[in-house]
């Protein structure tokens, strides 16, 4: 996921060991996977698109005890790679969905929403975990902070995302004050995964329905050009596969849009997924 804009970070980026407490599809192309347990005291809230590293344990436990603890910098990414193939934990970026911190005897939660992304060997390793994660699973996280960081005294806001990018959508809402005012436009794979979230009263959330075979994006995209481009007191932020934010900072740019006003973050690009572990493949090239 490459990330542009000042980012916000932590204050700490321990390895944080997580357990899966329950799983819920939500819609077709949506499965909200909830952690606890472990280390999750010892995670700090930050609200809006507030994002980490996941590892998901594809080789067992074993390989998520030997992740290093800066595996998120190079280093100690290089002695990530280092583990054997088929113990390897796959590592992929998500966000923050909701946080429920610890409150009379109910332990703290965290909620990750994936989207589920093909079936068998044409879904992502990530997707395949999650449709088939079960109660008892470890996993283990980094904290990376906020990519949203509006200027002081912004007060209305542009959001912007395919399906990828509804989680840190939602969580930004989530966080806005109450007198905020903007439009959110989100575009879905189906009807059937418009799911409504919290948002100001004066933040109107617009759902587009990409049409079967569309380009992902590219429907945001094109509601978001046929906007006024707003040059004072607007606050962009623009998600999801890499071809939306870049086209839509340039257009807003072009516009006359300062680029100050804009975060923008490409998490996928089309045709570029990440391919399971090469043990894996084997696996069920022969299930």
């Amino acid at each position: 996921m490459a990330r542009y804009g000042n980012l916000v970070k932590p204050r700490s980026q321990e390895l944080l060991h997580l357990t899966v407490l329950r799983t819920q599809q939500l819609s077709p192309h949506w499965m909200r996977i909830t952690l606890g347990g472990g280390d999750i005291d010892r995670f700090e809230p930050m609200g809006f698109d507030q994002w980490f590293r996941i590892f998901l344990p594809m080789g067992g436990d074993e390989g998520l005890e030997r992740i290093p603890a800066k595996a998120n910098k190079l280093f100690g990414y290089l002695k990530y790679l280092s583990i054997p193939d088929g113990m390897r934990p796959v590592m992929r970026n998500y966000t923050v969905r909701a946080f429920r911190p610890a409150d009379a005897g109910t332990p703290a939660e965290l909620d990750v929403d994936f989207v589920l992304h093909g079936t068998g060997p044409t879904a992502g390793p990530a997707s395949r975990w999650a449709s088939a994660a079960e109660p008892g699973e470890s996993v283990v996280i980094i904290d990376e902070g906020l990519g949203f960081n509006p200027q002081k005294g912004t007060s209305r806001v542009v959001l912007v995302a395919d399906e990828t990018g509804v989680p840190a959508v939602a969580g930004v809402c989530s966080s806005l004050p109450a007198s905020a005012t903007g439009v959110v436009l989100l575009e879905a794979p189906s009807a059937e995964d418009t799911l409504a979230f919290d948002a100001p009263a004066g933040v109107e959330v617009r759902w587009i329905v990409r049409e079967q075979g569309g380009t992902p994006g590219a429907a945001a995209l094109d509601a978001l050009q046929q906007l006024p481009a707003e040059t004072a007191g607007t606050h962009y932020f623009i998600v999801g596969e890499q071809s939306l934010p870049t086209s839509a900072r340039r257009h807003l740019v072009a516009a006359g849009v300062d680029k100050a006003q804009i975060s923008f973050v490409g998490y996928w690009r089309v045709g570029a997924a990440s391919p399971a572990p090469k043990s894996q493949q084997a696996q069920e090239a022969h299930s």
